[in-house]
């Protein structure tokens, strides 16, 4: 900011105090002389103003008058810590005893603020930036204080956008970090996920490939000494073997299809009560389980599910728990309704699920640690988990080593998912 000084020649430095000529000029010059300065302070943008020790106004330009709304004319002689620095920028009274401009003149000593505000007539306030500089007469006494300030409106909402401009940028900055180490966590367990996914791939495949070449080797070397049976027999284990594998093929690229989003829901109206039976009559006929039941207190349920997705979750838990259950051991599907939800209830008292490989249970190739060399992939539970879910619905399991399990589904009896365009 500039700085103006009240009739002095030469001028002095900026750091000094403004002090009265000491050898007078002749009126004619001093005349002269103030008018020059008149010209200068009438013509500078900012608004200068000088004070006596009292802290009233003996000179104030026009840039100044117009800042503050008032007349030159209406200034001359008033206090001007009344008319414009009463009150600080949260309203609260500004004694003028603490104020810098006033320190000024009692100090001797140059002063400058950039936090405060002035006030105009009309009550409004704008921030100013000011520095009151003391004046001393030929004497080098103090005789007031000679004040230029300009309105800092504009940059402080510069500096108000910047700081929020940069806050923002910060806040994104942060955001951005986070979704990359997310994204970074996400693909290190991905990548995992991968390798693991691979390397039970390839297991649960070696197995079923291992007994077919073990098969085919035993009828090429023995083909002689076997009979009709024996032959149906390896063809019989051959035949399983490519059925495994061959379920387990749709089963990972059903996962694969869910993954890619390229499964969506055909919904169709249903009557739970029929279908479920009959689907219960058929797993019965398959699997040669004489002890697989079907129950329901309601005589129709309907609902809106998709058709496939339903058998395949009704299929693939009553298929495990006739796999992990002796020959005799009851098995029981109950299907009942709560307002709009369709309860599916599957239990068993097969050989149960650990305690600790529960919390995995829905995880591609997880398997109890008890199943023993009980066949299978580790991927059913994972599809019906999906499937569950497509629906918008909701499955828990309880179980206790040696005395069970049991399934809860719990499925909307209405869909609002789109309409599915491709076929399993």
């Amino acid at each position: 900011m500039r700085q103006y000084f009240w009739l002095a020649s030469p001028l002095p430095k900026a750091s000094e105090p403004v002090s009265a000529p000491s050898n007078p000029l002749p009126d004619q010059n001093l005349e002269t002389l103030r008018r020059q300065h008149e010209l200068i302070l009438n013509s500078v943008g900012e608004g200068v103003y000088g004070l006596d020790l009292q802290g009233r106004v003996t000179f104030v330009n026009p840039a100044a008058a117009k800042m503050v709304g008032w007349q030159v004319s209406e200034l001359l002689g008033r206090s001007m810590h009344d008319v414009l620095h009463h009150s600080r920028p949260d309203g609260s009274p500004y004694p003028a005893h603490a104020c810098p401009i006033y320190e000024a003149f009692r100090d001797g000593r140059i002063h400058r603020a950039n936090t405060e505000v002035f006030w105009r007539k009309d009550g409004s306030s704008f921030p100013v930036e000011y520095i009151s500089t003391p004046m001393q007469d030929e004497l080098g006494n103090l005789v007031g204080t000679v004040v230029a300030f300009q309105d800092i409106t504009q940059r402080k909402w510069a500096e108000a956008i910047l700081q929020r401009t940069n806050e923002e940028l910060e806040l994104k900055v942060q955001e951005r970090t986070r979704e990359l180490q997310q994204a970074n966590a996400r693909l290190q367990e991905l990548s995992e996920l991968k390798s693991r996914f691979v390397a039970m791939v390839c297991h649960e495949f070696r197995n079923p490939l291992n007994n077919i070449l073990l098969t085919a080797s035993s009828l090429e070397r023995y083909d002689g000494q076997l009979s009709g049976e024996q032959r149906r027999e390896y063809l019989s284990g051959v035949k399983t073997n490519v059925e495994r594998m061959t379920q387990m093929i749709d089963d990972i690229l059903v996962i694969g299809r869910i993954e890619a989003r390229k499964l969506a829901l055909r919904p169709v109206a249903i009557d739970l009560v029929p279908f479920c039976r009959e689907l219960v009559r058929e797993i019965h006929q398959t699997s040669g389980c004489p002890s697989l039941g079907f129950s329901s207190r309601q005589r129709s349920v309907v609902a809106e599910l998709d058709e496939q997705l339903f058998r395949s979750i009704v299929v693939n838990i009553l298929t495990n728990s006739i796999r992990y259950s002796a020959e005799l051991s009851p098995i029981h599907l109950h299907l009942s309704q709560r307002q709009q939800r369709v309860i599916l209830r599957f239990s068993d008292q097969g050989i149960g699920i650990p305690p600790e490989d529960l919390p995995y249970l829905f995880e591609p190739f997880q398997r109890g640690k008890n199943v023993s060399n009980i066949p299978g992939t580790g991927l059913g539970l994972n599809i019906v988990k999906r499937f569950v879910d497509l629906h918008q619905g909701e499955i828990k399991v309880s179980s206790k080593v040696g005395v069970g399990t049991t399934f809860t589904v719990q499925l909307p009896l209405r869909q609002t998912n789109q309409p599915r365009s491709d076929n399993l």
